[in-house]
């Protein structure tokens, strides 16, 4: 190999170190911490970049790590590691991967008995519970309130969280990228809990535990599984208060899970 070009081979190979170093560097202050030690106390590292005057060195490309994919990632290996509902609430309250973190009083994690053969989900907080950090405390909570106990169960018999745990400004429908970052939470709730039956409110609810996108009545109309777990599917108590006419059908979905429970 002549000289000029293992000089060219050379640089290529400086230029491609420093840049993998760069970006491990900024990836270890991220995560870890601004500082890295090293063993020797008379380690030195000249490297200046090559010159104006050099020739352009193609480099490969190497993805890039955004703040939000750092986060996350070190998000999904502590989730993975929780096994308590306890901790998992304190992961939730320092989330930072989507943009309502900004806007949010308060994460709404979910509450209820950790021993519940039930588990209902909604889509998203409230202004309400975004103020009291509880989920359905508002009218729609109170509907909701009623209709557990029109088939005799309260709320403390259950464990109620929403799909989202931080509030959508102004109540808009969730994102789905919102959503995307948020679901691990809510399968680490499923995990820990492992209820005996799920009940989803309103399409939202079903569509992101069921991952498939049907119509309300498709959903309604039979029973669907979360990791064998049944799931029934009804209206949203906020859904019912703007169209009470459904509130039949909604009364016909609980009778069938008050029986579902029983066996």
């Amino acid at each position: 190999m002549g000289s000029d070009s293992m000089e060219k081979y050379k640089g290529f190979l400086l230029e491609y170190l420093r840049t993998h170093l760069s970006r491990y560097f900024k990836y270890y202050q991220n995560v870890y911490s601004d500082t890295i030690r090293l063993d020797s106390d008379n380690f030195k590292l000249n490297y200046s970049i090559a010159s104006a005057n050099s020739k352009k060195i193609e480099t490969p490309s190497i993805p890039e790590f955004s703040d939000v994919e750092v986060k996350k990632e070190k998000n999904i290996n502590h989730v993975a590691d929780v096994d308590s509902l306890q901790v998992l609430k304190k992961v939730v309250e320092e989330c930072q991967l989507c943009e309502l973190h900004k806007s949010r009083l308060n994460t709404v994690f979910g509450a209820g008995s950790d021993r519940s053969k039930l588990l209902i989900i909604g889509e998203a907080p409230g202004a309400e519970e975004d103020k009291i950090g509880l989920p359905f405390v508002g009218r729609s909570g109170k509907l909701l309130t009623k209709m557990l106990e029109a088939i005799d169960l309260s709320r403390e018999d259950v464990f109620i969280c929403n799909v989202l745990k931080c509030r959508p400004p102004n109540n808009r429908d969730p994102k789905s990228e919102e959503i995307k970052q948020c679901s691990m939470y809510l399968d680490k709730q499923l995990e820990i809990l492992k209820p005996r039956y799920i009940l989803a409110l309103g399409r939202i609810a079903a569509k992101r535990i069921l991952e498939k996108d049907i119509p309300m009545k498709d959903f309604r109309k039979e029973v669907h599984f979360y990791h064998n777990i049944p799931v029934m599917v009804t209206y949203h108590p906020s859904a019912l208060l703007r169209n009470p006419k459904w509130k039949y059908e909604a009364w016909e979905d609980l009778k069938k899970l008050r029986s579902n429970l029983n066996k």
